[in-house]
């Protein structure tokens, strides 16, 4: 059993580790950022259609359910759009410490999507949060359309997760995720023909290095990502995988680091401001488990005979 336990939790860190990864593959990966979620999705979906016929999982949803999926399938591509050009516009670094603020999103959103009161300290720990993004575009300013990209990003992300969470109560996750990724190739293919005229032969002309960063992408740090994480969470606890997914940024800015240490080496200023948006983001997820243990404990305990 110690051995099954220690299993899923390393399969844990490497799926945050893939999650990181992502970013590194964004900055390899020369095509522009909407023809990137293009070729993402399509292989992603092709995927999860192939994985859904292995496992004979039924599909079929309502018209109505089909249109919500296409809803959160638009937010997704654009949290993607914008998480890519956000590392188009100045590097991995900066773009994955504002990814970081969707916490900060998750405390607003949350309350509004679920009908709950505001917690308190979520406002404080968002007011941190907004400190360290000013200490990090003080000391980056040349990156501010990055910096606003990556905090796009961050609130797309958090708008999709809340919504999936209501759709999870329920629809199946891979069924979700087959329908999301299909509009999201909808989608694009049709913003692509309105706004960017159309595909060209070279918009299929790909280098073989983008071709084989791509796969990648879709297969390893999308399809097979999103399939073990939902593996994961039937042996290791919500909560842990919560929080591990939290030390994305810190896995990706130190591959980045690693990698590109000529434009991913930053100032002082910025590691003080991610340091206070990192550290902020683990506080909240400790700080929640912590009163929901509490309260497990205090409904769980027997009254005395």
């Amino acid at each position: 059993m110690p051995n099954a336990k220690l299993k899923n939790y390393l399969h844990l860190h490497f799926l945050v580790f893939i999650a990181g990864f992502t970013a590194i593959l964004g900055e390899l990966i020369s095509i522009g950022s909407t023809a990137l979620v293009w070729y993402r999705m399509l292989i992603a979906g092709i995927l999860m259609f192939l994985y859904i016929k292995m496992i004979k999982l039924k599909i079929k949803v309502s018209f109505k359910t089909k249109l919500k999926f296409f809803g959160a399938g638009i937010i997704i591509a654009l949290h993607w759009i914008t998480f890519f050009e956000a590392i188009n516009q100045s590097n991995v670094s900066i773009t994955l410490a504002m990814f970081s603020t969707g916490a900060f999103f998750a405390s607003f959103i949350e309350p509004l999507i679920y009908k709950r009161k505001i917690i308190w300290y979520e406002i404080l720990f968002g007011m941190i949060v907004i400190c360290g993004v000013l200490l990090i575009t003080q000391s980056e300013i040349k990156y501010l359309n990055g910096i606003i990209l990556g905090i796009s990003s961050a609130l797309f992300s958090t708008l999709f997760a809340v919504i999936n969470g209501k759709f999870i109560a329920e629809h199946r996750a891979t069924v979700i995720s087959y329908y999301e990724f299909i509009s999201g190739v909808v989608f694009l293919s049709l913003f692509i023909l309105i706004f960017q005229g159309g595909f060209s032969l070279d918009f299929f002309i790909l280098k073989t290095s983008d071709w084989v960063y791509i796969l990648i992408l879709a297969s390893i740090c999308t399809a097979y990502a999103f399939i073990g994480s939902i593996d994961v969470m039937r042996y290791v606890s919500p909560y842990t995988v919560i929080l591990t997914y939290n030390l994305e940024p810190l896995y990706g800015i130190a591959l980045a680091l690693l990698l590109f240490p000529e434009t991913e080496t930053m100032s002082t200023q910025f590691y003080y401001g991610a340091f206070l948006v990192l550290s902020t983001v683990l506080a909240d997820g400790i700080l929640k488990n912590y009163k929901s243990q509490k309260k497990r404990n205090t409904l769980t305990r027997k009254p005395n005979s």
